[in-house]
């Protein structure tokens, strides 16, 4: 069930009010969940009773995406605005420090919210941000035509398509490695939040000189990277761990770019395994976990077994 939370946020147009639709479960230290660009909070329902049942779980609609409203017209879809709203957003249910994990665009503000000190530990899954030039170009020409596909479809053609298993993986195998496993109705649903994101084109233009190039020190992070992401390529994640030296760099065998639809235990055992080390006193990242994740300082992802159910 999901339900509506305003908040205050800082724009170069002076103070203004936010509000964004999330949703929330568990018990625990408090675990944000943001998803990616023309996303919603359902991407992360494969992994979201698993996370519940070690903390208070919280999926957020970005502002403009999902059930959530855009931001008030003027006021800018950049880091430099939305990452302190989400903060503020945070204070408005009651949390403070987050554990967060975040997937494409919600790694990059996971990243961003450790490095300005707002989170107890951060996992990004295909984060956005460590790209060549050429290579954010291909990612957001695929986006926009994700894009002019999802608008182009009437319903009626779209519930079609996705009632058979070709039809799933027309619609959405450029994000998903195993995009059979999404229920009919999940693939109609995300395919109109992309449909009618509404901060899809300031949030695309914004991240145009987007490179994150900053350490996130004093706190574990955890780099994931799907083996089969066609959106963000793989080898991102190299520049990732060299520009955060000490964070784990995690290989997802047979995942792609959204992988808590492809592999759920194995996505919800790596954010588990990155939330536990923050409790350890002098621990920025794991050492060991079940996963079989690389130890702090090394430079090669590692390359975990695979959990099941």
């Amino acid at each position: 069930m999901t339900s509506t939370v305003s908040f205050p946020i800082d724009s170069p147009l002076g103070p203004r009010t936010a509000t964004a639709r999330y949703e929330r479960k568990g018990a625990g230290e408090p675990l944000l969940l943001l998803h990616g660009i023309g996303h919603h909070l359902q991407a992360w329902q494969p992994v979201t009773d698993v996370l519940a049942g070690r903390h208070d779980v919280i999926a957020v609609d970005l502002p403009g995406f999902g059930a959530s409203e855009p931001l008030p017209d003027g006021v800018p879809y950049d880091l430099a605005t939305v990452v302190p709203a989400l903060a503020s957003l945070c204070s408005a249910l009651g949390v403070e420090r987050p554990h967060v994990a975040g997937n494409s665009l919600g790694g990059l503000l996971a990243l961003e919210m450790g490095r300005v000190g707002l989170v107890r530990s951060v996992t990004a899954l295909s984060p956005a941000g460590f790209w060549s030039e050429p290579e954010r170009r291909y990612a957001f020409a695929t986006l926009l035509a994700m894009r002019a596909g999802a608008k182009a479809l009437p319903l009626p053609a779209l519930e079609r398509l996705a009632r058979s298993a070709a039809g799933r993986a027309a619609l959405t195998g450029t994000i998903y490695a195993r995009p059979t496993r999404r229920s009919p109705e999940a693939v109609v649903a995300e395919t109109l939040a992309l449909r009618g994101a509404t901060g899809f084109t300031q949030t695309l233009a914004a991240g145009g000189s987007v490179r994150f190039t900053s350490d996130v020190p004093g706190l574990p992070v955890t780099i994931a990277w799907g083996s089969r992401d066609r959106l963000l390529l793989r080898r991102q994640g190299i520049r990732a761990k060299h520009t955060i030296p000490d964070a784990r760099l995690v290989r997802l065998p047979g995942c792609g770019h959204v992988p808590m639809n492809d592999d759920p235990a194995l996505v919800s055992r790596v954010i588990l395994d990155t939330a536990r080390a923050a409790a350890a006193p002098g621990t920025s990242t794991p050492r060991t976990s079940p996963t079989g994740t690389s130890t702090p300082g090394t430079s090669a992802p590692a390359r975990p077994r695979r959990v099941h159910p």
